[in-house]
């Protein structure tokens, strides 16, 4: 069995990762064995996942999909890992609620349907989940001990929750001035949680440098070295959307911008289900938002250029402040190759959106959730997104874990003494 070194792990080029056959550079195409790669070693372009997918009977295929589990092991044989992946101790996340929001339509003046795919209810409520959950088949087969992630918040609970769970030690590391209901969950799972003095793109070059030191050694890191794998997990919701939809794509997707890799993965999963002939290869749109203080691919959208420019952070949307997304060039090309486009709210407007989508929904999204509903309703009042299409926005995160974002205006409406008479001196008997 032939063996590679890579950053001091030694680690197996034939190792059981269900149909994931080799891994791809993203632009000049070599090929290269399955490990804990990250970039090319010929043009240092970012690596992905390749597969031998099931060919045959599409019929037969969303039978079987359907007869899976109600987490996102239903899609195994789409994805990195064993087959037996179900039997694992892990967190089983996805298959979340794909709500109808007809109240939200109402208000939007939206005709043609509009979803919101709400993935607070994974178990760290966050779409990170599913990301992490893959990163760990990954981190298990190449036989790595510490669980490890450069995180903005979300990524650091869901890390430390599936450690936990999986008997792995876990490690992260975070900007040190993240919000305190991300802080407190990440670190309550009982692994080492390391503040740094920064904005997440220097805990990100941090964690590159920990990587090729002796002391990452046995270390995964699941948006680094384990990147390729990690990043395949948001394929799930490209496939649950469609699956909920009846077995069909949406007309059109508007989803939250961090690193951009969540938005390129649902793309590869909407054309991984057209090859496979589960769905009608018709056309559709992505959107991607992003928060006006950290929107470097919405500039350079608008720019009309295909490099994006790095920016210093200030949103109150962290766990989008991402100054310098992997992804952005490759978000750009799909926003303009679907017809679709790249816009930025400023954090009012996110605040204003957080509170628009809990009074219509009664679904209480993160400032990330905020970012997508406000965009979409800008891009629909100014005429880009079609209100008479099939649309779907993206709530990636609980409303809890940003509390400071809403507090100031979500206050009790009156406090008063313990009396009818008082009940109805404050005006509230026939509200």
């Amino acid at each position: 069995m032939a063996v590679q070194t890579i950053a001091g792990n030694a680690i197996t080029a034939s190792v059981d990762l269900g149909p994931a056959v080799a891994l791809s550079c993203r632009e000049c195409g070599e090929r290269f064995d399955l490990g804990p790669l990250f970039a090319c070693a010929s043009c240092f372009g970012p690596l992905e996942v390749a597969y031998d997918l099931p060919a045959g009977d599409p019929e037969a295929l969303r039978k079987r999909i359907e007869a899976g589990p109600d987490n996102i092991w239903r899609y195994a044989p789409l994805l990195p890992v064993p087959a037996d992946v179900a039997d694992k101790p892990n967190l089983n996340p996805g298959f979340t609620k794909l709500v109808k929001a007809d109240n939200l339509a109402r208000e939007l003046g939206v005709t043609g349907g509009l979803y919101v795919k709400d993935d607070s209810g994974n178990p760290t409520h966050s779409f990170k989940d599913r990301v992490v959950a893959i990163a760990v088949e990954a981190a298990r087969a190449f036989g790595f001990t510490t669980l490890s992630c450069s995180s903005t918040g979300n990524l650091a609970g869901a890390v430390g929750a599936a450690a936990a769970r999986a008997g792995l030690r876990s490690c992260v590391f975070i900007p040190h001035d993240l919000e305190q209901g991300k802080v407190v969950m990440a670190a309550v799972y009982g692994g080492e949680l390391v503040g740094i003095e920064g904005n997440y793109d220097d805990v990100n070059r941090f964690c590159s440098e920990l990587i090729g030191d002796p002391l990452g050694e046995g270390w995964g890191f699941v948006n680094v070295n384990l990147r390729p794998y990690y990043g395949e997990g948001s394929k799930t919701l490209a496939y649950e959307i469609c699956e909920q939809l009846d077995w069909r794509l949406p007309d059109q997707i508007v989803i939250p911008i961090a690193s951009g890799s969540q938005l390129t993965k649902i793309d590869k999963g909407f054309q991984e289900l057209i090859r496979l002939g589960l769905v009608e290869d018709r056309p559709y749109r992505i959107f991607g938002a992003q928060a006006e203080g950290c929107s470097p691919v919405s500039a350079a959208f608008k720019a009309g250029h295909d490099v994006v420019r790095p920016q210093k952070p200030n949103t109150i949307a962290k766990s989008l402040a991402i100054g310098n997304p992997a992804d952005g060039p490759y978000v750009l090309d799909i926003a303009r190759r679907t017809g679709g486009a790249v816009e930025d709210v400023d954090d009012e407007q996110v605040v204003d959106a957080i509170k628009l989508l809990a009074r219509t929904e009664g679904i209480f999204g993160e400032t990330a959730g905020g970012v997508t509903v406000g965009v979409t309703k800008k891009l629909i009042e100014a005429g880009v997104i079609d209100p008479a299409l099939t649309t779907v926005v993206l709530n990636t995160g609980d409303g809890l874990k940003t509390l400071d974002a809403v507090s100031s205006t979500s206050q009790a409406t009156a406090t008063i003494k313990p009396s009818l008479d008082a009940f109805r001196a404050a005006g509230l008997a026939s509200a």
